[in-house]
């Protein structure tokens, strides 16, 4: 269940998404009630909201931030809305077990994949969940005022990878992912 600040920041934002950016969504039944990776193209700081937003109040996404926005002022608002920081360009291996550990105790795990990354995939397979794909349109032109529009697509299936090497299994989970997320993105 999402937190209070988050339900809070979430009605505030409501109006402006909806109203001003005409947010759509197609798909959100794809996306699991119980734990899951939810891995989405990334082009503006603006995305988390309308890629959570369909799922509102319902579900509340929990979200790797870069460590560098975990300043004594952001970091206390950025974890009461469900966000976690995450080293990047290293293996940041206790932002991986948080994730895992989110996942595993039915938490959706949102993960912006602006190129082919493993952690997505990485993350999903360790813990067992879905790996679902998501795309987000418009948020790159946030001034012209666009209609902001978010697909949610099925779970990647990962069943045939069980009993491939780790490496293996995780590299063609993140392409599957990576071509569902495109095919998602040219729909909108």
């Amino acid at each position: 269940m999402p937190t209070p600040f988050y339900n809070f920041a979430a009605a505030l934002s409501w109006p402006v998404f909806h109203g001003l950016y005409r947010l759509r969504s197609t798909g959100a039944e794809n996306v699991p009630n119980g734990g899951a990776v939810l891995a989405a193209n990334h082009s503006s700081n603006v995305d988390p909201w309308p890629l959570g937003f369909p799922l509102w109040p319902g579900q509340q996404l929990y979200f790797m931030g870069k460590a560098e926005l975990f300043n004594p002022v952001l970091a206390p608002f950025l974890r009461a809305g469900g966000a976690f920081p995450v080293r990047r360009g290293e293996s940041d291996i206790q932002a991986i077990q948080t994730a895992v550990s989110l996942c595993k105790d039915g938490k959706i795990v949102a993960m912006f994949t602006p190129r082919a990354h493993h952690g997505s995939a990485r993350i999903a397979l360790a813990a067992g969940v879905p790996l679902v794909p998501a795309a987000i349109k418009g948020t790159d032109r946030m001034l012209s005022f666009p209609q902001l529009a978010v697909a949610y697509g099925p779970p990647i299936p990962t069943d045939d990878l069980v009993g491939l090497p780790p490496k293996d299994a995780v590299e063609t989970a993140t392409q599957r992912l990576m071509a569902a997320i495109e095919s998602l993105h040219d729909s909108l």
